[in-house]
Order: C-alpha cells, then sequence, then structure tokens
C-alpha cells in the first residue's frame, strides 16, 4: 500500500508537470496538501504496521489514509490532463472523474476513524461504539449520494462534471461536506477533551504531540484563509499557507512517535520553545507594524500625503 501510494504521487507530480505546460487549463488546488498527505501517512503506516499488534487497525488506517489521498491526487491530475489538457489522450478519464466525485468523503470518513481510535487502536469508552458505527454508515450514505449527484465536480477544476451524475437528484455536495467536517470535529473533541482529561503518563504525552501539529496546522490555515484576506496581506497568506503544509505533514510524523513512543517527553520541550519564539515573533511583528503606523502618521502629518517609499528607506 505504501508503495503503490508513492508511485500514484510520483505519477500525480509528473502529470502535474505536464498540465502546467498548459496555462488554460487550472491547476488542482488541492495538490501540494494531497501529495504531503499521502506520503506522510504511508510511510508512517508501513512504519509502525509491523511493529503494532494484529488487532490495532491504527496503522493499516494510516495506510488506507495515504493511499486514498494518494489515489485523489492522481484522479484529479489525470482528469485534468485528458479532459482539459489533452482531451482524449489517454483513457478512463470519465471513470477516474467520477471516483474524483466521490472519494473525498471515505478520505474523510478514515481521518474521523483515526481521531476516534488513537493513539492505542481503541475506542475512548464503550459508549462511543454508536457514534463509531453510526459514522461509518453517514460517511457511507453521505459517499453514495455524492457518487450520482448532478453537476460540477466541486474541486476547483473547472467546468467538469460528475458522468454518473442522475438528473433531477439534488446535489448533495455542501451538506455532505458540512456531515463529514462535522463528523471530524466531534472526534476531535473526543480526543481533545475526553482522552484528554482522562489520560495521565504516556498516553497524556502521545495526546500532547498530536495536538501541538493540529495548532500549528490550524493556525496557518486561519493565518492563510482569514487573517491574511481581513488586512489584505499577500505575504501573511504564503507564510500561513507554508505553517499549514508544515502542520499537515508534521500530524501523521507526530501521531507516528506518539505510538511508537519514540522520545516521547520531548514534546514538553518543543511546546516551551515554541511559545518563548512564537510570542518573541509576535512580538517583533506587531513593533514592525506599529513603527510603520506610526512613521506614516508622522509623514503624514509634516508633508500632508503618506510617503510610502521614505516610511520604507527609515525601516
Amino acid at each position: 500500500m505504501c508503495v503503490l501510494s508513492l508511485a500514484l504521487t510520483a505519477l500525480s507530480l509528473f502529470l502535474l508537470v505536464l498540465n502546467l505546460s498548459h496555462p488554460d487549463v487550472p491547476i488542482y488546488l488541492y495538490w501540494a496538501v494531497n501529495t504531503l498527505i499521502a506520503i506522510g501517512n504511508s510511510t508512517v503506516g508501513a512504519v509502525i504496521v509491523p511493529r503494532l499488534s494484529p488487532k490495532n487497525p491504527i496503522g493499516w488506517l494510516f495506510c488506507a489514509t495515504g493511499l486514498s489521498f494518494g489515489v485523489l491526487h492522481f484522479s484529479g491530475e489525470y482528469v485534468v490532463y485528458t479532459l482539459l489538457a489533452a482531451p482524449g489522450s489517454l483513457p478512463a478519464s470519465e471513470a477516474l472523474a467520477w471516483i474524483l466525485a466521490w472519494l473525498w468523503v471515505p478520505v474523510v470518513g478514515l481521518q474521523v476513524l483515526l481521531l476516534l481510535l488513537f493513539p492505542d487502536g481503541r475506542l475512548p469508552s464503550p459508549r462511543w461504539r454508536w457514534y463509531f458505527w453510526l459514522s461509518l454508515l453517514l460517511i457511507l450514505i453521505g459517499a453514495v449520494s455524492v457518487a450520482f449527484s448532478p453537476g460540477e465536480i466541486n474541486v476547483g477544476l473547472g467546468p467538469i462534471y460528475n458522468p454518473l451524475g442522475v438528473e433531477g437528484l439534488p446535489n448533495s455536495y455542501e451538506p455532505v461536506q458540512a456531515l463529514v467536517l462535522t463528523l471530524s470535529f466531534v472526534s476531535a473533541v473526543s480526543l481533545f477533551f475526553v482522552r484528554l482529561r482522562r489520560a495521565r503518563g504516556v498516553e497524556r504525552q502521545q495526546i500532547k504531540w498530536f495536538a501541538y501539529t493540529a495548532m500549528v496546522a490550524s493556525s496557518g490555515a486561519i493565518l492563510t484563509y482569514t487573517v491574511s484576506e481581513v488586512i489584505g496581506s499577500l505575504w501573511l497568506e504564503w507564510a500561513g499557507y507554508v505553517l499549514l503544509l508544515v502542520g499537515l505533514i508534521g500530524i501523521p510524523i507526530s501521531m507516528g512517535i506518539a505510538i511508537l513512543r519514540y522520545r516521547l517527553y520531548e514534546i514538553d520541550l518543543i511546546i516551551n520553545r515554541t511559545l518563548v519564539y512564537g510570542l518573541l515573533t509576535a512580538i517583533l511583528v506587531l513593533f514592525y507594524f506599529g513603527s510603520v503606523t506610526a512613521l506614516q502618521y508622522l509623514f503624514s502629518l509634516l508633508t500632508g500625503q503618506g510617503n510610502t517609499l521614505a516610511i520604507a528607506r527609515a525601516l
């Protein structure tokens, strides 16, 4: 599964290069995210499966997640190339377009199961069994519903339609998306609050590893999609996006470290250093923007207009 995932990722990147040679063709928006998640989860899964009990499904969930993202990425790049960049050049383009239309639902579902079972392969308590089976049922229903929804495939690929969409049925993309995101949120709550509240010793350190990288990814997402749009800063958007990618590749790695208990207690030092340097960076950024604002106001008083070039030279 790991080898197949890495091979599909390599082929996806090759098709991405071919698609980039056609400036008029839309680029598959999630290529970087899919690449990192496929490589990270597949590699971690291949490492931890032989080291866990055969009854522990965590390693196999990592492998399945990596392979699913590999298939998703390959399908997206393949569809763009065969339907938009070089129409009719390769076979089975509509079949992969259909797979692309619904595969994201079970992919997110795997994340739901992984969060529920992390770090020991068991549910937080027996009372969560009903939620586990309900999640599986809803994910299955959601995947089938999206698989036959008419209209465009809403993954940022432009005019590509679901080849098996049934006219007359409602487009269920947005309701299913809201459903799986809600399931993911509840699973994350079970990990952060239910497990962490009861956890002691080793298990608490294991959850800290995941929580740290999840906060890094969340901070990057907030900077990219919220803060940068509010203040209109392009460099902040790129900085947030890089932070988001670091967090996404760090999540499977940190979970692998937690499961294998490799240098487990160093997470406290990492969190402490991050808080110190993060606070220092925030202070420097606030000082910089405060200085720019103050100088702009001063120059506007002296000259009657804002002199951006003079401010830049002064800084």
